[in-house]
């Protein structure tokens, strides 16, 4: 590597030292240092184990959560909660088959006290200055703050701006080692061999393009699921991702891909608006975060607000409430025939044949005037300010530019051109429909690494938390899974065999690594992530067929094989991006082989397949897994609630118990 050190990259302010190498040895390596990831960190570290936190940006803002969070959900267990985790963890069972049981189990049981957790790094959690004193959705005993079903109490208000500031200030107090500007490039494994042993990784510095081999008796992975992988933002359109951290590019699903590991639920995916989005959470809506919102039409009538028996509802107040008969409500469940018991009030579902016929005019406002005080400040103060990308660019601007909520409406942009076409709740915050070749895998609830009760992978030594679990995602699921398995690591550790690193693989991925510097010409990496999102586009768009998924594959490995093998990088940050291409082109082959895997469509999974139309078919009834051996992909299958298939696995509650303590 003595020609790397040579290299002169064009006015680049930090030192080069392309081909150095600095080796760290530790108990427990966590890669990715977002809300899972710190969680874990922390997690371990207060339980003697060695930890070392990896992360390719400063871990003080870095992540999804980085930008903040207003809601903590499933906090089953907090003083006010009517429902207890096995009520909540049977009620998600019988609204969805495919879903994470385990996992949502463990947020269900240890959400709350993830969020006392943040309370003691120094994170506000309650209205200790009576800012919201007698408003309905407070507690005066305990100064908490609820949403959605206040009669149940489930999920919190809370202030999380500066959430990762809490985590990060913890982190430093323990001296847990931070290696920050470094990304992960690839697994290594026991004697080199894909399925082995995973004894620890590579890293790059983005900023001096040091080579890093990180050695280790445990690692996780925490760096949730692929983004922009069928929208690119580039600078003329911006960021394409409304929630997540733009520079998530699926670093640990290619790497465990490659090293071997199972995946499922990677065939799910949801409608995006690609480049086209307004600012998340930055157009009037009455979901989510800006719960439950008054809307009215052009001419100042309201829309109608219904429980989920269509029952209109009178006063804010009701939007509150369970429907009669009903124990309570999740927010995001839809009315369908197994979302019924969990749905809650939403806007009257007719709305589009209203404006059809002239009842209501177009366009619609969210109308925070005629609400209370409390719930204005509530919705815009407390919730958007508070909830990711929503301090700077929406509370902060809007407020300089003169928008003042208590004589202001924001113009809620929900509807498409045509004016009649509704966009489901969950869509209001996209602000606009969208094409149906612009995809985005699910944040919440999508495809990632099959785990068991200690949130261990398939293979042996690689545990994951947070998005990068099959099911897992959301804040306060991130927050639970990741000290779980904090503690899984720290009990394990001691008895781990030393991890032995291949020299050989490690040269290997050093020579890939460094490939783009040692050109001197080549294909930007812009360009060739522009061709990898038409790809997704083009074969793995909404609809979906074995035809389109084949060609798909073929243009992938011809990409990677030509434009990518091509690509050319003037400095350790064009280095960093041209290997984020690489890990979507091998994210977007994992999608592909899902999708071609599950021969049926699906409507909880979103997956259109135009040569197996029929929708859930009895005979698919279970989860799709593939992984990569020997260079081929393979598929396999697990049954329904396969956490609870071995012998006397009969409970959520009998299951937790036997593993949540080390």
């Amino acid at each position: 590597m003595a020609m790397l050190e040579t290299l002169n990259p064009r006015e680049w302010p930090y030192p080069v030292r392309y081909g150095r190498e600095t080796e760290v040895t530790c108990d427990a390596l966590i890669v990715g240092g977002g809300i899972a990831g710190c969680h874990a960190a922390i997690s371990a570290a207060r339980r003697g184990a060695d930890v070392v936190l990896v992360d390719k940006a400063p871990i003080v803002r870095s992540g999804s959560g980085g930008a903040g969070i207003d809601h903590w959900h499933s906090a089953f267990t907090n003083p006010c909660s009517k429902i207890s985790p096995d009520e909540g963890a049977e009620a998600m069972d019988r609204s969805s088959d495919f879903r994470s049981g385990h996992t949502s189990y463990i947020e269900a049981r240890e959400s709350w006290d993830a969020l006392l957790d943040m309370e003691r790094m120094g994170m506000r959690i309650r209205d200790e200055d009576d800012e919201f004193a007698g408003a309905e959705f407070r507690d005066e005993e305990t100064k908490l703050l609820f949403a959605y079903d206040l009669e149940n109490r489930l999920t919190l208000r809370v202030p999380g701006a500066k959430v990762k500031v809490a985590l990060y200030s913890e982190l430093r107090r323990l001296r847990v080692p931070l290696y920050e500007h470094v990304m992960i490039t690839s697994l290594l494994s026991d004697g080199g061999a894909a399925g082995a042993r995973v004894v620890g990784a590579t890293g790059l510095n983005t900023r001096t393009g040091e080579f890093y081999v990180f050695s280790a008796r445990a690692t996780v992975l925490a760096t949730a699921q692929a983004l922009r992988l069928w929208a690119f933002g580039s600078e003329l359109t911006g960021s394409v991702t409304a929630h997540d951290d733009p520079n998530v590019a699926g670093d640990g699903c290619a790497m465990a891909w490659k090293a071997g590991a199972e995946f499922t639920m990677m065939e799910k995916t949801m409608a995006s608006t690609g480049p086209f989005r307004y600012p998340a959470y930055g157009t009037g809506n009455a979901h989510n975060t800006w719960y439950p919102c008054t809307i009215v039409d052009a001419r100042g009538r309201e829309v109608p607000w219904v429980d989920r028996d269509g029952r209109e509802l009178a006063t804010v107040s009701d939007r509150y409430r369970c429907a009669p008969g009903q124990k309570f409500w999740l927010h995001g469940h839809d009315e369908s025939e197994r979302g019924y018991e969990l749905a809650g009030p939403t806007l009257t579902p007719d709305l589009p044949e209203r404006i059809r016929s002239g009842e209501f005019a177009l366009p619609l406002y969210a109308d925070l005037p005629s609400m209370s005080a409390h719930e204005r400040r509530a919705i815009f103060g407390l919730m958007v300010g508070n909830e990711g990308k929503t301090l700077v660019p929406i509370y902060e601007r809007y407020t300089r530019a003169g928008f003042d909520p208590d004589q202001d409406m924001l113009q809620a942009n929900v509807l498409p051109p045509d004016g009649y076409h509704f966009v489901p709740w969950w869509d209001t915050k996209l602000t606009q429909t969208t094409a149906p070749q612009y995809r985005e895998t699910s944040f919440i609830a999508g495809g990632g690494l099959v785990v068991d009760w200690d949130l261990k992978t398939t293979l042996e030594g690689l545990y994951a938390a947070g998005g990068q679990v099959a099911g897992g995602g959301g804040h306060a699921n991130a927050a639970a899974t990741g000290r779980y398995v904090g503690r899984k690591v720290a009990a394990v550790v001691g008895d781990a065999p030393r991890p032995v690193v291949s020299r050989s693989q490690v040269e290997r991925e050093k020579a890939r690594v460094y490939a783009p510097v040692l050109r001197e010409k080549g294909y930007g990496w812009k360009e060739v992530q522009l061709g990898v999102c038409r790809i997704m586009q083009d074969y793995c768009g909404e609809y979906r067929s074995a035809g389109t998924l084949g060609a798909g594959l073929e243009w992938l490995d011809s990409i990677r094989r030509s434009e990518a093998a091509a690509m050319w990088a003037r400095n350790p940050h064009e280095l960093w991006r041209s290997l984020e291409v690489q890990v979507r082109i091998t994210a977007g082959e994992i999608v592909m082989q899902a999708s071609l895997a599950r021969r049926a469509s699906s409507a909880y999974l979103d997956l259109k397949r135009l040569d197996y139309p029929a929708v859930d078919p009895e005979p698919w009834a279970k989860f799709v897994t593939v992984r990569l051996e020997q260079y081929e992909a393979r598929e396999g299958e697990l049954p329904l609630k396969y956490w609870l298939q071995t012998p006397n696995d009969d409970s959520y509650a009998a299951n937790y118990d036997r593993h949540s303590s080390p």
